[in-house]
């Protein structure tokens, strides 16, 4: 089953997980379509109909983005209200056309996970920061199916670590 994957990073060429995601998933390009949403909208201006026809031709869509300021890329925010529009994926005689579609987040965060805790400095944990999404999805009737993340980006970024959740990416999509 190929999975969409569409990746959202307004500096994709500075992040060195995600280049490394992205890699990884393109050793396997029968079973994942990368779409690269700063790549195709340089200027923000999403053709609606094109990304509606992308979505409803696969199964499976993870959406691959960084966490900063404890949310989504502006651009990602801006596919979310346009794309999901009433009439095609909600509302009154909607057909709902992603409805049970598998579809998960791949999130990079730069911010150590302990740090993500009740007790820890952030307070909240990823699951509950991304309970928007998770509401969002399940609002058009998608099968939501969480997150995989990587945590540290900023300061325990190691070509090890990095190499390791590449692998790990891959099998979290697996699942889906």
């Amino acid at each position: 089953m190929e999975t969409l994957v569409i990746v959202i990073h307004p500096e994709l060429q500075n992040s060195l997980v995600n280049k490394r995601w992205i890699e990884e998933l393109e050793k396997y390009p029968h079973r994942y379509t990368i779409h690269d949403l700063y790549g195709a909208y340089p200027d923000e201006k999403i053709a609606v109909e094109k990304e509606q026809q992308l979505a409803e031709s696969f199964d499976r869509i993870v959406f691959q983005f960084p966490f900063y300021w404890f949310n989504c890329p502006p651009l990602f925010k801006k596919w979310l209200d346009e794309v999901l529009t009433h009439g095609w994926a909600y509302g009154k005689n909607s057909p709902y056309q992603l409805s049970g579609k598998k579809i998960a987040l791949g999130i990079t965060a730069g911010i150590n996970e302990v740090d993500y805790h009740p007790s820890g400095r952030y307070k909240y944990t990823l699951e509950r920061l991304t309970t928007p999404f998770e509401l969002t999805f399940d609002y058009i009737h998608a099968d939501y199916r969480s997150f995989f993340a990587f945590y540290g980006a900023e300061h325990n970024g190691t070509p090890q670590r990095i190499a390791k959740s590449a692998h790990e990416y891959i099998d979290f999509i697996e699942t889906l």
